[in-house]
């Protein structure tokens, strides 16, 4: 399979415009923004997906397990293509495809049905892991995580195993926007490095930064990328 280029003549100067166009309650606004820059970056420049082969067996597959905070998320496949731009206005109504939490049988291109904290890691290993038994090493498995989900048990599980069994192709993004109410010792990376993952640690707003982060070799481990952004408030 050769992806087409999801470039649009929607770039990045464009999100801000797209969100707008989300209105209502139970937007969790600082939830959404804090990924704006991680998110665009992963389509713009990283990830092999485009809306013409969001089921293609070897596409990279991306896992928002920040679900409860999608707007970001939806402008950037509305800029890349996967999904109509008319349908952000109805964001979170009653009959939109758009909830407040992303919908994989909805979304075009969603990978999983997100939300609900700690899930989406332990999911990914499982991507990684499918994909692997498959015979599958080109596709990549992203997700997307807060800080605050760390705080969930599941997720050092799946850390721990991730890093035990050299899953390579699994990569992490830790959106920091220190809203975590337990801190790590030595820090979010240094959780990783002890479970045996290559980790890098960014400005979450620096593009290229971002970019060379995401694309750091890492031979025969999980990589995490922690993007630290402003403090939640």
């Amino acid at each position: 399979m050769t992806f087409t280029d999801v470039h649009t003549a929607q770039g990045y100067d464009d999100l801000p415009r797209l969100m707008s166009l989300m209105t209502g309650d139970e937007k969790h606004g600082p939830a959404a923004t804090s990924t704006l820059d991680v998110v665009w970056v992963l389509y713009d420049r990283v990830l092999r997906v485009s809306p013409g082969a969001v089921d293609a067996p070897d596409r990279d597959r991306f896992l928002l397990s920040k679900g409860h905070g999608p707007m970001a998320y939806y402008a950037v496949l509305a800029a890349k293509g996967f999904l109509s731009e008319s349908l952000l206005p109805g964001f979170g109504a009653y009959e939109s495809p758009l909830g407040h939490h992303p919908d994989r049988v909805l979304v075009p291109g969603a990978e999983i049905s997100s939300g609900s904290l700690g899930h989406g890691l332990p999911l990914a290993v499982g991507s990684a892991l499918g994909l692997r038994a498959q015979g599958l090493s080109g596709p990549a498995v992203w997700v997307l995580v807060g800080d605050a989900e760390l705080d969930e048990g599941s997720n050092h599980e799946a850390i721990a195993y991730a890093g035990a069994v050299g899953l390579e192709r699994l990569h992490t993004v830790v959106v920091d926007n220190a809203s975590a109410t337990h801190g790590r010792p030595g820090g979010i990376a240094a959780r990783f490095e002890a479970a045996g993952w290559s980790t890098a640690t960014v400005d979450g707003r620096d593009h290229q930064a971002l970019y060379e982060a995401y694309t750091a070799p890492h031979p025969g481990r999980p990589h995490a990328v922690v993007a630290r952004v402003e403090a939640k408030v």
